[in-house]
């Protein structure tokens, strides 16, 4: 079984939606990103973005925690089904990343993948490039994140 049989080509498929609390802003920006409207509520006030907030960097890897957990279940569906999942991975890399608006403390966003583009490299039989569009969503519907990424397919 190949992804685009699984997950059509633009058919947005909904992975996980998760919280962003005061306490993991703060936690993740002590070690990743330290600047102070990530781990200093009142020292965020007064700065451009008016409140405590999460890194990009901490939305982009909500986005990657959602996936693997989404994809962790559909192995584990397919299976049961009888069918092999796609193996997937690593990723080439990823491209056009914005962080569109801030996720505030207390903010839940929900995590969308789009497979765009699947197609055979030439260069190595056997292996797919999939191409997807991936998004990240607050509860008031505002996007917050997107990226294109892709991934390899191995048959």
């Amino acid at each position: 079984m190949r992804l685009a049989e699984l997950s059509p080509i633009g058919e947005r498929v909904t992975l996980d939606t998760l919280h962003f609390s005061a306490e993991d802003i703060v936690r993740f920006a002590r070690d990743f990103d330290p600047q102070p409207f990530h781990l200093d509520a009142e020292a965020a006030k007064h700065s451009v973005l008016g409140g405590l907030c999460a890194s990009g960097w901490h939305t982009g890897a909500g986005w990657m925690k959602s996936f693997l957990s989404h994809w962790a279940k559909e192995v584990k569906r397919l299976k049961l089904e009888g069918l092999e999942p796609p193996k997937l991975g690593p990723s080439p890399g990823f491209r056009d990343l914005k962080w569109k608006k801030p996720v505030y403390a207390g903010d839940d966003v929900t995590y969308f993948v789009t497979l765009l583009d699947a197609r055979p490299l030439e260069s190595r039989p056997g292996i797919w490039l999939n191409t997807t569009f991936n998004e990240g969503v607050n509860q008031s519907g505002e996007t917050v994140l997107t990226f294109q990424s892709s991934v390899l397919e191995f048959e």
